[in-house]
């Protein structure tokens, strides 16, 4: 595993909160459903006026294939992303308890090499939790 993993990883979470939104837009555009009032009458006598409602959805059976298709499609997509963050997580197991902080608060949540030294404690510096996690990197 090298550095760009965890790029992937960053990609990966977004990718999934990505889809899971169009997912959900989807489902709203199949839930649409569209209603209207018709009147009309018998065609002999006596004329009586009836009303109905009628509803039903904007698209065809057609759109429908579409519309389910492109919903595998993004479940396909996610469930790909959700590996790689998997993959991502079961690697970091494998890193020091240090280290794990370490690429916790750099490379997953982007906080500046200082923020991450007054999280780790232990009077680091910005430079020297950098120069840290760069020996171990280059190492994997």
């Amino acid at each position: 595993m090298d550095k760009t993993i965890l790029q992937d990883y960053i990609d990966a979470c977004e990718l999934i909160k990505e889809t899971e939104k169009d997912i959900r837009r989807l489902n709203q555009k199949k839930k649409t459903v569209i209603q209207t009032n018709v009147k009309g009458s018998m065609s002999e006598f006596p004329y009586v006026e009836q009303h109905f409602k009628i509803q039903g959805t904007t698209f065809t059976v057609k759109d429908d294939n579409a519309l389910r298709y492109e919903e595998q499609l993004l479940e396909q997509r996610k469930a790909n992303a959700e590996q790689i963050k998997i993959q991502v997580e079961e690697w970091m197991l494998t890193l020091p308890s240090r280290m794990q902080r370490i690429v916790k608060y750099r490379y997953l949540e982007g906080l500046p090499w200082e923020k991450v030294a007054l999280k780790l404690g232990r009077k680091a510096t910005g430079e020297s939790i950098r120069k840290e996690a760069e020996r171990f990197l280059e190492k994997i």
